[in-house]
């Protein structure tokens, strides 16, 4: 049967259906709740109290003030290379663990001064305001400058001078760590990049063999490295003594050596020049012995080790230092003094 054939009286209504249960729609389903009722702080009420804070903010931006000296002192007060016994830490460099205790006091003092500055002193009111077009109108701008100053006034900031200052100390000091962290550039090289440890008297030790070399040891043709006597592999320096100080070895006939002051530094033909190389400081290994000339295997600047090692090819840009050389009591190589000029690249100017 079609509803058509239903009698009109037999039709459902609006009362029917609110007798079995219709449920009626909210005019607002998400009301606002609106912000819980503010509550001042002690802070807020007593002037003691907020004195009492505005001293422990002052206290740690100070505290970082000394921590930032201290920083700084450690840098002057504790040697690179001690080791010393920190429980729970253990073996540490003394050094490393008093510039991160110092720095890290330093920054968690200006934060923890700054945290405690805003949850106790600052206003803590929050406001509501409402959503506007990203391009503020005048009337916002001015809105937003006057709660800025409005702002900064309810901070205290204008105030409360003696954490302001202390806050200023804090941050100006802190840089300072930074710039004495520019010491890790490396040390002032002094007169040390000048010097080597060839001297008068000491030994020329084949760095093959460690054994002093004999002039009967190197001949005509031949490449040998050496090192100063008393330089041994397992020294805390070595690294850095015989990047200075390594020597290369030929012998060539003095006839067919060209450079009149080679010739005088030389012990019947044997001639002695840095192994390193004036362009940036490269160990140079190869050596042609027709022509007499070594290669750096890095740039390939060509030295001519009977024309007092100046350079024929290549971006070095000058000659290898030579190492006056003769024979002692026991017939044994010994350098008669140190490298004619200071070894490596001439970064400083050959000043």
């Amino acid at each position: 049967m079609s509803s058509q054939e239903i009698p009109e009286e037999n039709l459902p209504t609006a009362q029917d259906d609110a007798a079995h249960g219709a449920v009626e729609v909210a005019e607002d389903p998400f009301a606002d709740p609106g912000l819980p009722a503010h509550k001042p702080r002690i802070q807020d009420i007593d002037e003691r109290a907020a004195k009492r804070s505005e001293r422990t903010v002052a206290f740690l931006f100070t505290l970082s003030m000394l921590a930032t000296i201290a920083f700084i002192a450690s840098y002057v007060i504790f040697p690179v290379g001690e080791i010393v016994y920190i429980w729970p830490f253990g073996h540490v460099s003394s050094l490393n663990f008093s510039l991160g205790m110092t720095l890290g006091v330093a920054l968690f003092c200006i934060g923890a001064g700054a945290v405690h500055w805003a949850r106790t002193l600052m206003s803590d009111q929050e406001i509501a305001d409402d959503r506007h077009p990203i391009e503020a109108e005048p009337e916002v701008r001015a809105k937003v400058m006057a709660d800025f100053a409005e702002g900064a006034k309810e901070s205290g900031f204008g105030r409360r001078k003696l954490i302001r200052n202390t806050m200023f100390g804090a941050l100006a000091m802190v840089p300072l760590s930074g710039l004495v962290l520019l010491r890790d550039l490396g040390p002032l090289p002094e007169k040390k990049l000048r010097t080597t440890m060839w001297e008068k008297g000491k030994q020329l030790i084949n760095m093959n063999t460690n054994e002093p070399l004999r002039p009967e040891d190197v001949v005509v043709g031949s490449l040998t490295f050496a090192m100063p006597e008393g330089l041994e592999e397992d020294a805390e320096d070595f690294q850095k003594q015989i990047a200075k100080a390594a020597l290369m070895i030929v012998r060539i006939q003095p006839d067919d050596i060209k450079d009149k002051r080679e010739l005088e530094w030389s012990h019947e033909g044997i001639v002695a020049f840095s192994k390193i190389c004036t362009h940036v400081g490269c160990p140079i290994s190869l050596y042609e012995q027709q022509t007499h000339h070594v290669l750096c295997p890095c740039h390939q600047s060509t030295f001519d080790l009977a024309d007092g090692a100046r350079v024929i090819f290549g971006p070095a840009g000058h000659r290898l230092p030579q190492l006056r050389i003769g024979v002692n009591a026991e017939g044994n190589l010994e350098a008669l003094g140190d490298f004619d000029e200071p070894v490596g690249p001439a970064f400083w100017e050959r000043g």
